[in-house]
């Protein structure tokens, strides 16, 4: 047992209960400063929740979420009507970053409402340019959602705020 400044004895469990307070009240605090206001952006086929403060331009049907600093930027593009055969999906995903990977580094899974997903990250070492790409395919529809960022930024609040708003891209139909 202890005494505390006070000269109250401390149990080894009233200590370890104090600890436990302070840590958890740490860490709440903690979380709740990291919080980033959201809004959702809206298109006919599609949801995705961004941070509030991020601009969102359309250039001929291409849509580029990026932070006020410009330090990167999620980029979706769809299509439609687009004659191309799943088995050519992989090489088309290497081919938009010249990559010599092989496609086994695209992941490949069923997703929701009928859509196949491919998952593909890649550095571009030129450039200094952290690379990850979403695809969802299904029929002749095609959605392409990417983040490019500086690798310089790619760490800390940057990072979960570009994949919290990457996870958040929902197609409606």
């Amino acid at each position: 047992m202890v005494q505390d400044h006070f000269g109250r004895i401390q149990t080894p469990f009233l200590i370890m209960k104090k600890k436990i307070l302070a840590l958890l009240f740490f860490i709440g605090s903690f979380l709740s400063a990291q919080t980033v206001p959201m809004k959702v952006y809206e298109s006919e086929n599609y949801s995705i929740t961004l941070p509030e403060g991020w601009k969102v331009t359309n250039d001929n049907e291409i849509i580029n979420i990026f932070p006020s600093n410009q330090i990167g930027a999620i980029t979706i593009s769809e299509y439609h009507n687009l004659n191309l055969p799943k088995t050519e999906t992989k090489k088309f995903i290497l081919a938009l970053y010249k990559s010599s990977d092989n496609e086994k580094k695209i992941k490949s899974k069923s997703g929701k409402k009928g859509y196949t997903e491919y998952f593909y990250e890649y550095f571009d070492e030129k450039e200094k340019l952290f690379w990850i790409t979403k695809v969802l395919q299904k029929d002749k529809n095609l959605f392409l959602v990417s983040i490019n960022c500086e690798q310089k930024y790619w760490n800390g609040n940057y990072m979960k705020l570009f994949n919290d708003t990457f996870d958040s891209f929902k197609v409606k139909k």
